[in-house]
Order: C-alpha cells, then sequence, then structure tokens
C-alpha cells in the first residue's frame, strides 16, 4: 500500500481507503464477513475509513469503532458524515442551511457519531450534503470552529453533491474546509475542471469517492442485473440509467491492457491524479480488499491509457434516481 498526504491535515493515508457504506443494509452485506474484511484491509495497509451516519443510523459507523478498537496500536484514521437534518439528498437552493445543518443538530450528531466511532476527538467530520448558497451563514463559520476549537474533531469536510464538483468551490475559499469528497471516477471527471485545481491552490484533501460507478466499473454487471428493492441500487441501475451505462462498460472492458482488470485500470485511473489523496472503496469480501490493494502497489497508468480514458467521460446531471 502506497500512501499520500491527506492535503493540510498532515495525515499519511493509504491511497486505497475503505468505504462502509455497503455494511449498512446493503444486499449481501454480512456483520462478520464485514469485520474480517475491515481487519483483512488493515493488516494491508489500509488506515483511512469513510462511514456516516446515514449508513445504517449508526451502524457502519458502530462497526468502524468496533475494528478500531480491534486495533488500539495501529494509527487508524476515521471520517464520518452529519446527515441533514430534513433527510434529503442532495442538497437544493431552496433549503434553508438552518433547516439542515443548525448549530444543535451539528452537535447532537458529532456527539453520536464519536461515541459509535469510540474515538475522541474525530479525525475527519463532514456534511453529507451541501450546497454552495450557504456558505455566508454565520452559523456555518461558528459551528466549524466550535467543533474544532472545542475539540470534538480535528478537520472539517464536506462531501459533495452527485454530478455538481463546483458546488462547494465557494465554501473551500472560506478556510473552513480541510477536506473534501467528490465523485471522480472514469466516467465522472468533471472534478478535473475546476474542483481539483482549487484543491491543490489552497491544500484541500481530496477523498474520491465512487470510484467503480456504484458497482458498474466491476465489469460484472449485465443488461440483466437486478438488485432488491432496499438496495439503493435497485434505483441508480433502473430503466434509464442501466442500459446506457452497461454499453459503455462493454467499449471501456476493449481497451483493458493485458494483464489487467477493469476495476485496477479504475482505481488507478483516480490515483494517477495529483490532486486525489485517497479513493474510498467498498471492500466487503476479502478477495475484494486484496485486489484493490495491488492496483494502489501497481502504481499511475501510463500516459497514453490515461489519455484513451479521456474519451470515456460522461457528464451527467443530477436526477431522482441518481441521489
Amino acid at each position: 500500500m502506497k500512501y499520500r498526504k491527506l492535503g493540510r491535515t498532515g495525515f499519511e493515508v493509504s491511497e486505497i481507503a475503505y468505504g462502509l457504506w455497503g455494511m449498512s443494509g446493503w444486499s449481501g452485506s454480512d456483520d462478520q464477513q464485514s469485520l474480517a474484511s475491515l481487519q483483512l484491509s488493515i493488516d494491508a495497509g489500509c488506515n483511512f475509513f469513510d462511514t456516516a451516519w446515514a449508513y445504517g443510523e449508526g451502524k457502519s459507523d458502530g462497526l468502524l469503532g468496533e475494528i478500531m478498537a480491534r486495533n488500539p496500536k495501529k494509527r487508524l484514521y476515521a471520517a464520518s458524515k452529519i446527515p441533514p437534518a430534513n433527510n434529503q439528498w442532495p442538497a437544493l437552493p431552496k433549503y434553508k442551511y438552518h433547516d439542515v445543518f443548525s448549530p444543535e443538530h451539528v452537535l447532537k450528531y458529532a456527539d453520536l457519531i464519536r461515541k459509535k466511532l469510540r474515538v475522541d476527538p474525530i479525525d475527519v467530520l463532514q456534511f453529507h450534503v451541501w450546497d454552495d448558497g450557504w456558505t455566508d451563514q454565520p452559523d456555518f463559520r461558528s459551528t466549524v470552529e466550535k467543533l474544532k476549537d472545542g475539540g470534538w474533531i480535528r478537520h472539517f469536510g464536506l462531501s459533495l453533491n452527485r454530478w455538481e464538483p463546483e458546488n462547494g468551490i465557494k465554501a473551500l475559499r472560506t478556510g473552513l474546509v480541510d477536506v473534501v469528497q467528490v465523485i471522480y471516477n472514469i466516467f465522472d471527471q468533471a472534478p478535473e475542471d475546476e474542483l481539483f485545481p482549487v484543491c491543490q491552490e489552497l491544500n484541500v484533501g481530496v477523498i474520491a469517492r465512487v470510484p467503480l460507478d456504484e458497482g458498474s466499473l466491476g465489469g460484472k454487471m449485465t443488461r440483466d442485473t437486478r438488485f432488491p428493492k432496499r438496495d439503493w441500487r435497485s434505483a441508480y441501475f433502473g430503466p434509464e440509467n442501466l442500459g446506457k451505462t452497461i454499453e459503455r462498460v462493454e467499449k471501456l472492458k476493449k481497451i483493458v491492457p493485458e494483464g489487467m482488470s477493469l476495476p485496477e485500470m479504475a482505481l488507478r485511473f483516480i490515483l494517477s491524479h495529483p490532486a486525489v489523496s485517497t479513493t474510498i472503496v467498498g471492500m466487503r469480501k476479502g478477495e475484494h480488499v486484496r485486489e484493490n490493494v495491488a492496483a494502489s502497489d501497481a502504481g499511475p497508468l501510463d500516459a497514453a491509457l490515461l489519455a484513451e480514458l479521456k474519451h470515456y467521460r460522461w457528464d451527467r446531471t443530477p436526477t431522482p434516481w441518481s441521489d
């Protein structure tokens, strides 16, 4: 495993980070298997873990707290997220900041999260949604400063809305935001346009999420793939998206170099960008851990392949099924 600085936090984090969303109730999730996979990832050098209260109403935070308690001698970094009080994803300009992240709401969930994680302070605490129209709200600054000055958190971050990477740049320029989490993968390359240059300018850490496009870039899905209704992917890969996605994935498979898998190429594409600090991957099974760690070991893709992958960019706008 290779490591990079998480922006100005100074944290040396593993290039491959562990994303715990899939442990909160996705089809096929099993707590004991999840804990075993978490331990295997730690043994393989993973030290950065991303969770959120919304992932099972604290379930994933609790699993992470359990595995961290089992490894007291290792420096493991926990990043979690405050849910929006109105329970709406994504944030929209019509929502009022106080109805989403009032000081009382933020402090309540910060306390719940640190108890689940069994830590004090939390390494990185993020708002799970964001709209830049909220940036000038006095409570935004005062709440983040209280979290930091009061020892609740070490660093603060924002998780940006799907397919809206520029909707966070104004907040970054306040100096309050140390880390930003954004969707970035072979299909979703838009963060390169404006967000990444600002992050590099301000030394803001970048957590790249959804590296495999919710699973399509794993290469195993087909037009016949279906997920249980309670599984979030049943909506994301519904009639409006599944066919278009599989068509693009099949074309992408044709350029995967010999001896390399599609998911390896997808992860190495992300890690080839110097603005990226780490990418969070769901790894509920041991085989996934081993495969993903190997992608870090292999290093960046060569320039010719990176240039070719630029042609697979897929610019999309948020829709009800994508939220």
